[in-house]
């Protein structure tokens, strides 16, 4: 038991919270059909008392029609007693002669009350058998107290309210740990943005220094690539202070900005992979912010190129599926993916390789649904043919400023 304990604490909620969010739904069920089972026992046995009473008072009710000794014990602890059982007592032409416990109406006329018993006593034929009293050839049809009725339905009704707060109490506790991981991320992005700033200034201190340097023209080819790589650092900066803080959205040219995360991939990944951009025109705009759309072109290209081994084409295909949206679909041909995976790949930590982290989708993810309240998914992959991406970005400035002014940045 102790060993089994161990092993539940030691338990990796996150990687396997799909497993202990099914977990917690048997455990409801378990409970829920206790409750049920419990309440149903208690409901049984009650409607078994219920009909020993009525038996008991048609009896009472038998003995005093057929007896003239002194009825009034028989009368006040038997007869008056019956507070909550529903009773119609009927002859033998079905013509009701007494009741008792029926919900009239206030105020009722008698043709309302005359309704009334004929549905009451219909209701009690169809609930339960009648109790023959054949000494006085009487009947007597009852029902269910409404004690009775209310603890049948009471587990539901419980169940139902705990459901209730049970939903609102995990909606608020994930709101708020969203709202917490998203003050630990916006930290996290602005430390790591003011940690690099120095260093990436000194560096390019360096580079004009040889640039104005005697090396200059020996090793002219090289200090530009080296130049490059501290632009592109000091672009990741720029990324990572975006993150931390509330991006600028607005008007770019998606062809643009596509072309120039390409053209800055080409030399640095494999020559054996070939990087392709389609579009119907190269004047379409959409809601973004540069830098950080960049970043995400670029994640999922080196998720591509890794997913090809180093070898395979992508496809950037750029379309405006109207006014509303431009979409840009990228498509490798690696080795694809199961259905099943279509929504796992964008989660923190899911990767491939050994030495991945696994969060160049998840940050695509954000910065494309969180900062501009598009759309990122798997469009359709099939196993060993390869996978296509499908973004979504605002094609109007009214789309991403609704989105903004709902306060979904809050990603």
């Amino acid at each position: 038991m102790k060993k089994r304990f161990q092993d539940l604490t030691s338990l990796d909620f996150y990687t396997n919270k799909k497993q202990v969010k099914w977990l917690v739904v048997a455990a409801s069920l378990i409970i829920g059909a206790g409750s049920i089972w419990y309440t149903n026992s208690l409901v049984e046995e009650l409607r078994e008392r219920e009909r020993r009473q009525i038996e008991l008072l048609s009896s009472a009710l038998e003995y005093a029609a057929t007896t003239m000794e002194n009825l009034t014990f028989i009368n006040q602890e038997i007869i008056q007693q019956n507070y909550s059982i529903p009773i119609i007592m009927v002859d033998d032409s079905a013509n009701p002669i007494e009741f008792r416990n029926i919900p009239f109406k206030n105020n009722a006329s008698a043709a309302d009350s005359a309704e009334t018993l004929q549905k009451e006593l219909a209701e009690m034929r169809a609930e339960y058998e009648p109790i023959l009293l054949p000494e006085a050839d009487i009947l007597v049809y009852y029902r269910n107290s409404e004690l009775l009725i209310n603890l049948k339905y009471y587990p539901y009704v419980q169940l139902g309210i705990i459901l209730i707060f049970g939903v609102l109490a995990y909606a608020l506790f994930n709101q708020s740990k969203i709202a917490e991981q998203n003050r630990v991320w916006a930290g996290l992005t602005k430390e790591t943005a003011h940690q690099l700033g120095t260093p990436i200034a000194s560096l390019m201190a360096w580079i004009d220094y040889l640039r104005n340097s005697p090396v200059w023209e020996e090793n002219k080819e090289i200090i530009t690539e080296m130049d490059k790589d501290v632009v592109k650092l000091r672009m990741v900066t720029e990324r990572f202070s975006s993150i931390g803080s509330k991006p600028v959205i607005q008007s770019g040219n998606v062809y643009e900005a596509i072309d120039e995360t390409i053209n800055y991939l080409r030399p640095r990944i494999s020559t054996k992979v070939d990087l392709n951009i389609h579009a119907d025109t190269k004047d379409l705009d959409a809601m973004m912010n540069k830098p950080l759309f960049e970043w995400v072109i670029e994640n999922i290209c080196k998720n591509a190129v890794d997913a090809m081994k180093g070898k395979g084409q992508i496809d950037i295909t750029i379309l405006q599926d109207s006014d509303k949206y431009v979409i840009i679909d990228i498509t490798d041909t690696g080795k694809g993916m199961e259905k099943r995976m279509y929504k796992r790949v964008f989660n923190p930590g899911f990767s491939t390789r050994q030495r991945g982290w696994g969060l160049g989708l998840t940050l695509a993810k954000r910065i494309v649904e969180g900062y501009h309240g598009g759309r990122i998914f798997v469009k359709n992959s099939e196993v060993g043919v390869g996978t296509t991406f499908r973004i979504l970005l605002h094609g109007n400035h009214e789309g991403a400023s609704q989105f903004i002014t709902e306060g979904i940045l809050e990603y």
